[in-house]
C-alpha cells in the first residue's frame, strides 16, 4: 500500500468512498443527509485537488486503486481577538472502502496526516465526528484522539 497526494486520476475512488461516508451519515442522521448525491461536483473536487491549503491523500494498492482518502485543510487564525495563532490541520474526512475496513489503512492515513501536519509546523491536528457513527468514534479513540469540544442541538 502507498499513501501520497491524490491527483485528478484518483477522482473516480474518491467519489465512490464520497458515496459510502454519505451512505453512512444519512444511515445515521437521515433527517440531516440525503440518501443520494455528491459531497462535490467534479469541478470543486478538482480545484480541491489542487489547493495546497487543501491536501487530500490517498491509500492506494499495488494497482494505484483507491483504498481510502483523508480530506485535510490548513486552519490558522492569525491575530484573532481571543484565539492564539496556532496552525491547524484539519481532517475534514477520512474514509477507508467498507470492503477493506479491518485492515489498518484508516490508521494509515491517519498517521501520514499527523507526520505531514507535524512537518508542516502544525500545533495539532483535530476533526469532527458525527455522534451516530459510533465505529468512527472507536476509531479515532483508537488513535488517540480526545474531545476538544461537543456540539449539541435540540430537534424542534
Amino acid at each position: 500500500m502507498t499513501i501520497r497526494r491524490a491527483d485528478e486520476k484518483d477522482m473516480d475512488g474518491i467519489n465512490r468512498l464520497l458515496e459510502q461516508v454519505l451512505a453512512v451519515h444519512h444511515n445515521g442522521r437521515p433527517d440531516l443527509f440525503k440518501a443520494e448525491g455528491r459531497k462535490y461536483t467534479d469541478e470543486e473536487l478538482r480545484e480541491i485537488l489542487r489547493d495546497d491549503g487543501k491536501p487530500i491523500f490517498v491509500a492506494t494498492d499495488a494497482r494505484d486503486a483507491v483504498l481510502g482518502y483523508a480530506f485535510c485543510v490548513f486552519q490558522q487564525r492569525i491575530n484573532d481577538n481571543i484565539f492564539t495563532d496556532i496552525k491547524t490541520l484539519y481532517i475534514d474526512d477520512l474514509c477507508v472502502d467498507e470492503q477493506r475496513r479491518g485492515e489498518h489503512i484508516g490508521k494509515q492515513l491517519y498517521r501520514h496526516a499527523v507526520d505531514f501536519a507535524r512537518e508542516s509546523g502544525c500545533y495539532n491536528v483535530a476533526l469532527n465526528v458525527w455522534a451516530c457513527n459510533e465505529s468512527a468514534m472507536k476509531f479515532y479513540e483508537g488513535c488517540g484522539l480526545k474531545p476538544q469540544k461537543v456540539g449539541m442541538e435540540t430537534i424542534l
